[in-house]
């Protein structure tokens, strides 16, 4: 997939003459209307999936069009960010990790209100007050009244073995995670040729409906995660350490209050009236939308027609009378 990546050669600065290639970091590039034309060619349908509204961005906002197109072919090559390896027992299976989660918010640029110029952030020198080159940027850490620096080794040297390995060290089942411990997924490809013990492991892990519990270091953090089959391809899952979880103790739950069984009995109906299979598909980022379509209208001069919220006030402030006109609010849907 990596050769769409020559797709950036059509990029061009307003400035430069004769279309010259430049940097991905500056913000001054855009999309000639034949590079435009060739990559709806060649990716057209994956883009628009992606982007609905990529036309009207490409005629308003040229830079932003680039960027929605850079961040789609990133996806679609998808470029690993982890190389290693999942042991268990004694089998190995050489892997490489793709992100698995992209974001469905709108970027937003902040600017100065007096000429609309974009805010930068620079990484500045507290003492000099002038801003350091990336490569002079280093980690340190203060123990007592002095930093102690740290480099890439030292990190390593920390747990060698987490570096590359991804140790599964128990199988559970995922029914057994409380949801509060998850937070991201990544995508596992097996790194060579011989496949045969990552196909086993996933179908082990569907016949026994099981995750293996494992650990490993990326990006100098160590993190507890799911090794887990998503159709027929394995997933890593990261979770977070118990001590990551904040204590409920101080929350006001209504430990107390009591709940009558007629009460207890219309939640329950109420309940398996709205049940349903966990089907995400029907779900979009509305908001998102929305929003775009607000941007769009601004462009025009115009203001978006807001739909103004109706509360329905509840005829009766008893529970149970809540519950039942809930449910005959769902049957007459």
């Amino acid at each position: 997939m990596e050769r769409f990546f020559f797709i950036i050669v059509f990029f061009y600065r307003r400035d430069v003459p004769n279309g010259t290639c430049l940097s991905l970091s500056t913000d001054q590039m855009f999309l000639t209307e034949h590079a435009y034309q060739f990559i709806l060619s060649t990716i057209g349908q994956s883009l628009t999936e992606y982007c609905p509204n990529l036309t009207y961005i490409y005629q308003s906002k040229p830079f932003t069009c680039f960027t929605v197109i850079l961040k789609r072919l990133t996806f679609i090559a998808m470029r690993s960010i982890w190389k290693g390896s999942i042991g268990f027992g004694l089998v190995n299976i050489p892997i490489k990790l793709y992100s698995a989660t992209q974001s469905s918010t709108l970027d937003f640029d902040m600017l100065d209100s007096r000429d609309h110029a974009r805010i930068r952030f620079q990484r500045v020198n507290e003492n000099t007050h002038k801003e350091v080159p990336y490569d002079k940027i280093v980690k340190g850490y203060k123990l007592d009244d002095d930093y102690i620096i740290m480099d890439e080794q030292d990190f390593a040297d920390a747990a060698p073995e987490k570096t590359r390995e991804i140790a599964i060290e128990s199988f559970v089942d995922i029914a057994d995670v409380n949801p509060m411990y998850y937070e991201t997924s990544y995508y596992v490809e097996p790194d060579g040729k011989n496949t045969k013990a990552y196909a086993l492991l996933i179908k082990a892990l569907q016949e026994s409906k099981k995750a293996g519990l494992a650990r490993f270091v990326l990006r100098n953090n160590e993190s507890l995660c799911l090794v887990h089959p998503v159709d027929n391809v394995m997933v890593i899952t990261k979770i977070r350490f118990p001590e990551e979880i904040r204590s409920s103790e101080e929350v006001a739950a209504p430990t107390k209050t009591e709940v009558s069984k007629k009460e207890l009995d219309m939640g329950l109906a109420l309940i398996n009236q709205y049940a349903g299979k966990f089907d995400l598909s029907k779900f979009k980022n509305e908001y998102s939308n929305e929003l775009l379509n607000i941007i769009k209208l601004k462009s025009k001069g115009k203001r978006a027609t807001i739909k103004k919220m109706k509360v329905a006030p509840t005829k009766s402030d008893d529970l149970y009378d809540q519950l039942m006109q809930s449910l005959q609010t769902k049957k007459g849907a």
